[in-house]
């Protein structure tokens, strides 16, 4: 089977097209190297995804006929991705909760477009 087709079949992916560009852009790499999206998978091959700032790592068990439920995936895929490398996905959520509290700063778009609505002004010309 095809790495974007087992990435599309083991639900790391919600389309084949994203899980093709992904391999394109050099995301997915199988036993160390990086590959193309027609490459074939076997069991035992070890395949590291990088998505949304984490590294997965995952061993291939067996190959599934088409896409699999999520409760089947663990028999396709044994998930070797270590436990700290959520906790940088982590540090992102909280500094971005940090950035910018709301209510707090500079006026977004939206929030001068509902002040402008709540005090009734508007930018068209009335005349």
């Amino acid at each position: 089977m095809r790495i974007d087709k087992y990435l599309w079949s083991t639900r790391y992916f919600k389309t084949r097209n994203i899980a093709t560009n992904a391999v394109k852009k050099g995301q997915v790499r199988i036993n160390g190297s990086v590959v193309k999206p027609s490459r074939e998978v076997y069991p035992m091959d070890k395949i590291v995804l990088r998505k949304n700032q984490i590294d997965y790592e995952m061993v291939v068990l067996d190959i599934p006929e088409s896409r699999v439920g999520a409760k089947l995936v663990d028999i396709y895929r044994k998930d070797t991705t270590p436990k700290d490398a959520f906790a940088h996905n982590e540090l992102l959520k909280m500094a971005k909760d940090h950035y910018r509290k709301k209510g707090l700063g500079r006026p977004t778009k939206k929030d001068r477009r509902d002040i402008d609505d709540y005090l009734g002004d508007s930018d068209v010309d009335a005349s």
